[in-house]
């Protein structure tokens, strides 16, 4: 599935994933390939990108994720990147 973590200023995040663990206002949840249409509000906390080369971790602050048709966006007020490939 392809992964886009956006702030209103930069892309923090675009590429191919297997999963996205993302902190949701009532608890963490995951995505996976070929998940079902979802729109989520997310909290403070960290997202999870599982990619073939291993795991980026992003800390966020509140926003939204949207997955459809195998895309997952992650809209967030602000975010910077914790671990890089």
């Amino acid at each position: 599935m392809i992964v886009e973590v956006l702030t209103p200023e930069k892309k923090l995040f675009s590429g191919e994933a297997k999963g996205v663990q993302c902190p949701g206002v009532t608890g963490l949840f995951e995505v996976l390939d070929n998940h079902a249409p979802m729109i989520a509000a997310l909290g403070n906390g960290k997202v999870l990108i599982k990619t073939n080369e291993g795991v980026k971790t992003i800390r966020i602050s509140s926003g939204f994720m949207e997955c459809l048709q195998n895309k997952v966006v992650v809209l967030v007020e602000g975010g910077e990147i914790i671990d890089s490939l």
